[in-house]
């Protein structure tokens, strides 16, 4: 079992100690799911060498029926088959805008935001290209659950402009792609996404 899996049985452990948390009334499960929450949180700062109080504290502590987070991003091709990309702040390297899921907005109309706001193009949603479940695919460990939608994007006007909270914006071809942030996209992940686009079919990939 390597480290990949072993993080994503520890994040189950804790995922299950919560929903007990949430549900159980007996005082004794409580304790047993409290104890099991704090040996999640130990294993996970044992395989991030952290602190458990860093550990601890990066978790808002859950008060419902623990689920995924979701990302929402958006695919655009320019008329040269080019891919928009945004340099990201935190690590200096490019991915495909998007981020994390907003309250009171629909998924498209969160793609559609995000790639305005990292890029300064202006699209529409087409249609959902793919649901990835990062843990399926070989992004870098993390402690979050995450389910990935990637939406295409037509662009409809605006100018390249990279955001606030970004380093850069442009378009790359597929053979040329910059460092990748691999936390966020993958190189098979943009091949396969393209792909999808030029498919005469309208299926969605999903896990």
């Amino acid at each position: 079992m390597d480290s990949k899996e072993q993080l994503n049985l520890v994040k189950r452990i804790k995922a299950i100690s919560e929903t007990g948390l949430v549900y159980a009334t007996d005082l004794y499960a409580r304790e047993r799911y409290e104890e099991l929450k704090q040996i999640s949180l130990k294993l996970m700062a044992y395989m991030a060498d952290s602190p458990m109080e860093i550990i601890r504290d990066f978790f808002i502590p859950e008060k419902d029926y623990p689920t995924p987070k979701v990302d929402v991003r958006g695919f655009v091709l320019n008329d040269k088959n080019e891919i928009l990309m945004a340099k990201e702040s935190v690590d200096s390297k490019w991915t495909i805008p998007g981020g994390w899921a907003d309250i009171g907005n629909t998924p498209s109309e969160i793609a559609v935001k995000e790639i305005e706001e990292e890029t300064g193009i202006e699209t529409e949603a087409i249609r959902l290209l793919a649901v990835y479940d990062k843990q399926v695919h070989p992004h870098p460990p993390e402690p979050y659950y995450i389910y990935k939608l990637i939406f295409l994007c037509r662009m409809k006007g605006g100018k390249l402009k990279a955001g606030f909270d970004m380093l850069g914006a442009d378009f790359f071809p597929l053979d040329n792609l910059p460092e990748l942030s691999k936390d966020r996209i993958l190189e098979a992940q943009l091949k396969h996404l393209f792909q999808l686009t030029k498919s005469s079919e309208s299926q969605v990939y999903f896990d």
